[in-house]
């Protein structure tokens, strides 16, 4: 039998991108699926398609930045399958523009379902998984959460989005560090994806009612909105691909998951890191691509 086979995965934000492939993957590799989004017809579709393999699949329809809504997710996986092995605080949106034109409702709903959503995750089902550890001896678990490399570097004009993506690497180094306090049985990662093919371009379509706001796009979201769209349909890495990644890291218990481990992709980071160490002021995010911020520029500054 396999590392995955007759174990339980538990996945927000599973009704497409990252998600929907860790599904499609963990029912391949015998696994009980639990799959969970906000969005109940494609949740409803995925969850069949997963289905149709053979696999145990639990839909749920949740909203992550709901705490009571990840409570009832834990409890239909009690009830259905037991304590997970697997759990992957994936769902995750995106606002851009010029940091001061979020409005409130745009920091709302970025912090509440990009942050909060993964704490939630983080509070309810660490306890679960660490009891299960304490009862046997044999069970493993791994708790993935799906920050960016946003979450590494500060690119300009997508602020809410940087902050809440750099939220979760902290929260999840941090989880990784108070986890090997404590056990061995389970352990943290997180996923810092570049530009890849999935539909976060398009949260709008997830965004509720009470998060909307009324007035029209400012220039700078509405090139966000293009520019993002347009950075992730050219992503050359399939969220199968990087689904794949995650599997592989949980196997040889890797930390940091990246879609793009190349030189290329890294070096914002690096420089980043280097401006703090020299105590310089930030670079330039662009200096490997300056075609990218040249466009951005432009694109600002025709409105």
């Amino acid at each position: 039998m396999g590392y995955f086979t007759g174990r339980t995965a538990v996945i927000t934000g599973a009704a497409s991108g990252f998600g929907l492939e860790a599904s499609r993957i963990a029912a391949r590799e015998g696994m009980n699926v639990v799959m969970a989004d906000v969005m109940a017809e494609p949740l409803e579709k995925a969850a069949a398609d997963v289905a149709a393999s053979g696999a145990a699949v639990l839909p749920v329809q949740v909203d992550v930045s709901r705490a009571d809504r990840l409570q009832a997710l834990a409890d239909a996986t009690l009830q259905r399958f037991g304590v997970p092995h697997f759990v992957f605080n994936n769902a995750g949106i995106s606002v851009g523009g010029l940091i001061w034109e979020h409005t409130q409702k745009d920091w709302e709903w970025t912090i509440g379902v990009n942050l909060m959503g993964v704490a939630h995750g983080v509070r309810i089902f660490t306890p679960l998984m660490l009891e299960a550890a304490k009862k046997d001896a044999g069970y493993r678990g791994h708790i993935v959460n799906t920050a960016s490399m946003a979450g590494l570097v500060n690119m300009p004009n997508q602020g809410a989005y940087n902050v809440t993506k750099h939220a979760v690497v902290s929260l999840s180094e941090t989880l990784y560090q108070d986890l090997a306090l404590v056990t061995d049985q389970v352990h943290a990662h997180v996923l810092c994806p570049y530009f890849v093919p999935t539909g976060i371009a398009h949260s709008e379509r997830a965004r509720p009612g009470e998060m909307s706001d009324d007035g029209p796009m400012t220039v700078s979201q509405r090139v966000a909105k293009a520019l993002g769209e347009k950075a992730v349909a050219s992503g050359k890495v399939s969220a199968a691909e990087v689904a794949q990644f995650v599997f592989d890291a949980m196997q040889a218990n890797r930390f940091y998951i990246f879609s793009h481990p190349n030189e290329r992709a890294l070096a914002p980071v690096a420089a980043r890191n280097e401006d703090i160490l020299q105590m310089r002021n930030p670079s330039n995010p662009f200096a490997h691509r300056p075609e990218l911020g040249e466009q951005l520029r432009v694109a600002l500054n025709a409105g």
